[in-house]
């Protein structure tokens, strides 16, 4: 008899221990897996919106979101890592908790995509995202077209799916470059001294047509891409919520190309009055130095940043960088030194004949800031009228 039971005991045993193994070895279906597209807010680097991953599991009740997207503001060295290319962002988890309460603070919208994925794909996708949240594998070299919070979303959906994701043309042109869209974003959010500082900072890298996948390192552009994309002939979005509404709003500003064409006017019109010598003298001074400090920082970009967007930069061309010398050649006022002034002359002017044909898209706010370089390089060429 005892034996019997011992039997009939290890057979169910062994039967439950099977069926345990089993369960472990099937994917957890329990999971369900949102990509959260935030709208832009008023800080610059909030305005290209943000991009996040939220993971919710039905039998353990927890909501969190791991986000790519974040930095230490307050390392010391935040500017210099950042000018240089060597800034590092972090896979931080929060609670879906939180993470609403600040967007909603921010008065930021989010749209949540519940993406529709196998048990197998769900729980690759969660293990890869705890396995790069621990601490020895949450840091990364911060690329802004290449590797920031939305690329890295992009390719975990793509390495963690058991088949490839088909996706849509999304480019608004077969000859949309990485400006374009960022320009797209820029005018949105009517950020037009923004957009100046940008365009004169990125070179002609970031005006090469780009590829669909490409695209996708905006948030706008990947949620535009997972929601035209199919797995296994499948929509990839299963359903769409608005979590939140947008309801910051973005202020109007003073273009810089009215500030700069009437500041060009002005300038004009003065430098035929002796009367503004004085004037002129601290104005050049500013304008020159100030055009210098400027190629000196792009040629500093160029050189030690390891961005290719920083590189082949042609506001070289008239943010020249010896020009930051050119105060002492206005205050000297020697005749040979005027030589300086008839190079700045001519060299601007071909620079304003081949404007439009230069291998790099400029900023419109440029030319008339140009404008303002020529005439007065003429002036210091020419002292006796002003």
């Amino acid at each position: 008899m005892l034996k019997k039971f011992v039997f009939y005991f290890l057979i169910l045993f062994s039967l439950e221990t099977a069926a345990q193994i089993d369960s472990i070895n099937q994917p957890d279906c329990s999971y369900q897996i949102s990509l959260l597209t935030c709208s832009p807010g008023e800080e610059l680097y909030t305005t290209f919106g943000h991009s996040a991953i939220r993971i919710l599991n039905s039998q353990t009740g927890s909501d969190l979101v791991f986000n790519y997207g974040t930095f230490d503001f307050e390392d010391p060295d935040f500017y210099q890592k950042f000018i240089e290319g060597k800034l590092l962002y972090f896979v931080s988890v929060d609670s879906m908790r939180n993470f609403l309460w600040e967007y909603q603070y921010y008065q930021r919208g989010i749209t949540e995509q519940i993406l529709n994925l196998t048990c197998e794909e769900k729980e690759k996708i969660v293990w890869a995202l705890f396995e790069n949240a621990k601490d020895e594998n949450k840091f990364y070299r911060y690329n802004f077209t290449f590797d920031n919070c939305t690329t890295r979303i992009r390719d975990l959906l793509e390495k963690n799916s058991t088949t490839p994701i088909q996706t849509k043309n999304i480019l608004p042109t077969s000859t949309t470059t990485f400006r374009n869209l960022l320009h797209e974003s820029l005018n949105n959010g009517n950020r037009d001294w923004s957009k100046l500082g940008i365009d004169i900072l990125l070179g002609s890298s970031v005006d090469k047509k780009i590829s669909n996948r490409e695209a996708m390192f905006l948030p706008d552009y990947l949620l535009f891409a997972v929601d035209s994309s199919s797995l296994k002939n499948e929509p990839l979005v299963k359903e769409i919520n608005s979590l939140l509404p947008a309801l910051y709003i973005t202020k109007e500003s003073v273009s810089p190309f009215l500030v700069f064409s009437a500041l060009l006017i002005i300038i004009f019109a003065l430098s035929f009055f002796k009367s503004f010598r004085v004037f002129f003298i601290f104005f050049d001074c500013l304008l020159f130095f100030t055009c210098g400090i400027l190629g000196v920082l792009l040629v500093f970009l160029w050189a030690q940043n390891e961005q290719a967007m920083f590189q082949n930069n042609f506001n070289l061309l008239w943010a020249i960088p010896t020009h930051i010398i050119a105060p002492i050649f206005i205050i000297i006022k020697k005749e040979k030194l005027k030589n300086y002034f008839k190079f700045s002359f001519f060299f601007t002017l071909i620079i304003l004949l081949v404007w439009a044909f230069l291998p790099q898209q400029m900023n419109p706010a440029l030319l008339p800031l140009v404008g303002i370089v020529f005439v007065r390089s003429y002036k210091l060429l020419k002292p006796r009228i002003v």
